[in-house]
């Protein structure tokens, strides 16, 4: 989501410094990211952060992890993470396409957080 970005944590050379890393992550081949802009709107996930955690084994089932202030969930259950899988196929189109991601993260650093 934007708004994460454009929230200052840790001050101006903290956000250069995440937004740098974030530039990078996205030249390796095992990482999509993809950015929702406040010109969104609402999205899927506007409830909450969720991570849906998918195994190399066929055997291990996926799971849905959620994490609270002071606790998590884990759910397993198929109903449960058919509802997050549809949420994550949304965000995915809802948001900006991965290979606009760099350009965007960079003119965020440029504008918000200059050198």
């Amino acid at each position: 989501d934007e708004a994460a970005l454009r929230r200052p944590i840790g001050g101006a050379e903290v956000m250069r410094g995440q937004l740098s890393a974030l530039i990078e992550a996205t030249r390796s081949p095992n990482i999509r990211l993809q950015i929702i802009p406040f010109t969104a709107g609402g999205h899927a996930a506007a409830g909450g952060a969720f991570s849906i955690l998918r195994f190399g084994d066929q055997d291990l089932p996926d799971i849905v992890y959620i994490e609270q202030l002071t606790s998590a969930i884990y759910l397993d259950k198929r109903d449960d993470l058919d509802h997050y899988a549809l949420a994550m196929e949304r965000l995915c189109v809802e948001a900006e396409p991965p290979e606009r991601t760099p350009q965007l993260l960079t003119r965020l650093r440029e504008d918000l957080y200059p050198d």
